[in-house]
């Protein structure tokens, strides 16, 4: 069988259980299987041996997920899914968003531009932009809600703060985009730094903004903090800020891998939690447990989008497919307006690892052919992968912070609150497509 044709029938098949909303792994990895088998037992010259395909394709499979699984940088997933879960359970990662409300209170959207500042600070701990839209849903929103804020400004604001949980390191995305890009994760990390503080500098001027066309979607919060109570506020915030500071320091200062880094930030965490009485015994298992299941999901969709990847690297469909717009002779420009179409339309659709696992394959040949660089790539593609977490109809920050919030807030006016941030997040990206320095020069000095 033609192997291109193979690889256009596997990518329909794909798309098609996809629609059908099939979990992404089983997708990705049901495909590969039966594909990789139809390659070895009808191959394009010769006669069909249904029984000889077996071995060389279980040899291919079990070889690409071993590879994967004795990959020593994929170690670091479940020590900072760990360290999220620590952290959120000992209160950590609350800290930041009680220092900032007690600093910024009195600003016009001051609570508002806390709650994204919070959302950063969570977002820099954990790496997770569902549980932080969760945990800022429960603790901004109602903040907000008590003070007279309009339900579209609370809602929007953390609903698209949340989205900082990828850009700003740890990120599990930069994790697997690094294996399976083959580029350092430090230095995707360290690429992440910058473009995170502009998304949120971003945010804030939206706040801003909207405070002053609709001061009354904003009062002012009656509620003055004195001198003393905001320096206690920002010293009870020590320990996510010591954390922050060994994974970025140590990473920066090439005292620590990013693997390292987890570890000993993992390590500190507990350290930090049990010393203060933060944590019991009972929550640092339940921790655990929480650990073990989100790093199960994440390494089962990354075994079968490793051997997607093999079967797509089998058929050579992506190189078809990378001679096909190369013929057509797009230039840059066309080019980024065409991916940023793709993943913002998928990111409507499917989770942020769901689409970054399955598009790889196919859009990392295209940029390595403009010989452009995959570390800021990576910086545009995980911004392109957050969006999608505050797009219709499947934005799943909006719906969390629907969940969490009480009263609840119709899901269609927190899309509605949404919508500047996003206009500004398509403006972020330009900036970044337009100025590739913003994202590599921490991450080149590492």
């Amino acid at each position: 069988m033609d192997p291109a044709l193979l690889g256009a029938l596997g990518m329909g098949a794909t798309l098609i259980l996809i629609g059908l909303r099939t979990p992404i792994a089983f997708a990705l990895g049901a495909v590969a299987l039966v594909a990789i088998y139809v390659y070895f037992a009808v191959p394009q010259s010769g006669d069909p041996d249904l029984g000889r395909a077996v071995a060389p394709t279980m040899t291919l499979v079990a070889s690409t997920i071993f590879e994967l699984f004795y990959s020593y940088d994929l170690s670091a997933i479940p020590m900072f899914v760990a360290l999220g879960h620590v952290c959120y359970r000992s209160g950590i990662t609350s800290d930041i968003y009680l220092a900032a409300r007690a600093w910024l209170t009195r600003v016009p959207g001051g609570l508002a531009m806390a709650s994204v500042l919070g959302c950063g600070g969570f977002a820099a701990i954990s790496g997770s932009s569902i549980a932080c839209a969760a945990t800022m849903g429960r603790v901004a929103v109602s903040e907000m809600n008590r003070f007279g804020y309009s339900d579209r400004l609370s809602t929007g604001c953390v609903a698209a703060g949340g989205t900082l949980g990828a850009l700003i390191p740890p990120s599990i995305l930069f994790i697997l985009y690094g294996i399976f890009a083959e580029q350092s994760i430090s230095r995707l990390f360290m690429a992440g730094v910058v473009p995170g503080l502009i998304s949120m500098a971003g945010y804030w001027i939206v706040i801003a903004i909207w405070t002053r066309l609709r001061p009354g979607d904003a009062p002012a919060a009656d509620q003055r903090f004195t001198l003393g109570e905001r320096g206690r506020a920002l010293l009870a915030a020590w320990p996510a800020l010591l954390i922050f500071a060994i994974i970025i320091g140590g990473i920066y200062g090439g005292i620590f891998t990013a693997t390292e880094a987890a570890a000993v930030s993992f390590f500190a965490a507990c350290v930090i939690a049990f010393a203060t009485g933060r944590i019991r015994l009972d929550g640092f298992l339940a921790s655990l447990k929480e650990t073990a299941v989100q790093t199960a999901t994440i390494f089962l969709i990354a075994a079968a989008a490793k051997t997607f990847v093999s079967f797509v690297s089998l058929t050579g469909v992506a190189h078809v497919m990378v001679d096909a717009v190369q013929a057509a002779e797009p230039g840059q420009l066309l080019l980024f307006v065409g991916i940023v179409a793709i993943y913002v339309v998928l990111g409507m659709f499917l989770d942020p690892l769901g689409i970054l696992l399955l598009t790889l394959p196919f859009v990392l040949p295209l940029i390595e052919s403009h010989g452009l660089d995959l570390i800021w790539f990576g910086v545009i593609v995980v911004k392109l992968l957050e969006m999608g977490l505050v797009t219709p109809p499947v934005g799943l920050n909006v719906f969390v912070i629907n969940s969490v919030t009480e009263p609840k807030v119709p899901v269609g006016r927190i899309f509605a609150g949404v919508v500047p941030f996003f206009v500004m997040d398509l403006g972020v990206v330009a900036l970044l497509l337009a100025f590739p320095a913003l994202s590599l020069w921490l991450a080149y000095g590492v």
